[in-house]
């Protein structure tokens, strides 16, 4: 009787029939494909449209703005004393593109520190408005008046941020909201009469003033683009205004970046090992996967052209309490037209879900591309890995308008390439050296454009711990 353990063995112990293993010998072994961790489904590909930019530079062309820059600030500290880093104040728009760094070292001195407990006003509607505030660290609160007296919120502040700088070139105006903060606030302000002193010492900054309230002074529209002259409503022979549509005169240019990599295959390896699979293919084949990875991950953090950098900084909002909640996506919705999918790292949608849990509320889903995802209000959310989580356990959900013809984003390509083997990407042949090893090029080139501002929005520093 055979060994039901080791087939052809009998109790005896003794070999009756030839075993597995010798059979092995002349069997042919069905194999996979090579296979890859780390692929992921990398939606932003996928729904991004691509334009073919043969040049290997694509303009986008705008109207003229006379709004100023809202840029965030950096801070340095030694100890817990907190102070500007001088260069950084060129991100005010009172003092974007002042060249003077001796002045801004002067203004960045003048800054006085004061810390604000949780609850405390910063700034208190109805006072005067005279001071500059940067919001070096902490959460706070801007509130305006609500219909029947009650504060209702306008805007969270967080690092970085700051408000009042208008307020300085303007005299006897008063704050027309409060701010009030959220968490223990470190706060660097700086009084109108400090400011006042050094623009009478400085000529070059009194002159830079000056040239920002006449650019102010200019008719523009409610996005700060140069208005253009209409009517509507007249009768009769009404002398009809003169109006021309200006262009930006530098308008932004981007230039296709590349992800690249030398492929290396021994001719050996290629000549004798290439039956049932082709070495060259499979090996490009995962190359191509990793290349593809890298491409979502530059579009989303690359900080020439990524969209995590690129979003405007009016499109970037704090959630109001700490983890990504209904209200959150309603408030990031609300700024854009025709806003087509979210896009998220799979923990930070877990964290919406719990959220949405919480509040007995249950997301629908929707159909893409023959996949069911989850949605909110009817905009798809898409997972990608590619967003970083920060050491505090902190991340960000974008959304965007895509395409042209809806002036939103867009992905830029190059195709046709030589020896290119699939679209975008190419594999040339480059040499075979003296270790009979030979060499392919790997190469993809690509970018992202943002058409106009309102294209992307992000929602930032949203919690992911439980």
């Amino acid at each position: 009787m055979a060994n039901a353990e080791n087939p052809g063995i009998g109790n005896d112990g003794e070999r009756s029939s030839l075993g597995t293993l010798g059979a092995r010998k002349l069997a042919t072994t069905t194999k996979s494909h090579p296979q890859m961790q780390g692929i992921t489904s990398r939606w932003l590909l996928r729904v991004l449209p691509w334009i073919e930019v043969t040049g290997g530079t694509y303009r986008v062309n705008r109207r003229l703005s006379y709004a100023v820059g809202d840029g965030r600030l950096s801070f340095g500290n030694v100890g817990a004393k907190v102070q500007v880093i001088p260069q950084e104040l060129r991100e005010l728009p009172l003092l974007q593109g002042f060249s003077d760094d001796a002045v801004l070292d002067t203004l960045a001195s003048r800054f006085i520190q004061r810390e604000y407990k949780p609850g405390a006003l910063i700034a208190e509607r109805g006072k005067p408005a005279e001071t500059i505030f940067l919001l070096a660290h902490g959460k706070a609160q801007k509130l305006g008046a609500g219909k029947y007296g009650a504060d209702t919120i306008l805007d969270v502040l967080a690092d970085g941020d700051h408000f009042g700088d208008q307020s300085v070139i303007e005299s006897n105006d008063a704050w027309t909201y409060s701010v009030r903060a959220v968490t223990p606030c470190i706060v660097l302000e700086l009084p109108q009469r400090a400011f006042e002193e050094l623009i009478s010492r400085s000529p070059a900054l009194h002159a830079h003033v000056e040239s920002l309230k006449e650019r102010l002074k200019k008719p523009q529209d409610k996005l700060g683009q140069a208005a253009i002259a209409l009517t509507a409503g007249h009768k009769g022979e009404h002398t009809l205004p003169r109006a021309f549509v200006d262009y930006e005169t530098a308008p932004r240019e981007y230039e296709l970046s590349v992800a690249q990599t030398v492929l290396r295959l021994h001719t050996r390896v290629s000549d004798l090992f290439n039956d049932p699979m082709d070495q060259l293919q499979e090996q490009l084949r995962l190359t191509i996967q990793a290349l593809r990875e890298r491409q979502e991950y530059e579009l989303i953090n690359n900080r020439d052209f990524g969209l995590l950098h690129n979003a405007d900084l009016k499109q970037r909002l704090h959630p109001r309490s700490g983890p990504p909640t209904p209200d959150d996506m309603d408030e990031i919705l609300c700024r854009r037209r025709k806003s087509q999918f979210f896009l998220a790292h799979p923990r930070t949608i877990a964290a919406f879900h719990r959220e949405c849990s919480r509040r007995g509320i249950y997301p629908t889903s929707v159909e893409l591309s023959g996949t069911q995802v989850a949605a909110w209000r009817g905009v798809p959310i898409l997972p990608c890995d590619k967003i970083p989580i920060n050491e505090d356990k902190t991340s960000s959900i974008l959304v965007m308008r895509t395409g042209q013809e809806h002036q939103g984003v867009i992905g830029l390509h190059r195709t046709g390439l030589p020896e290119e083997i699939e679209p975008g990407v190419s594999a040339r042949r480059m040499e075979t050296d003296g270790k009979a090893i030979t060499s392919y090029l790997v190469s993809t080139y690509y970018s992202a454009a943002v058409l106009v501002p309102d294209a992307l929005g992000v929602l930032e520093n949203v919690q992911i711990g439980r």
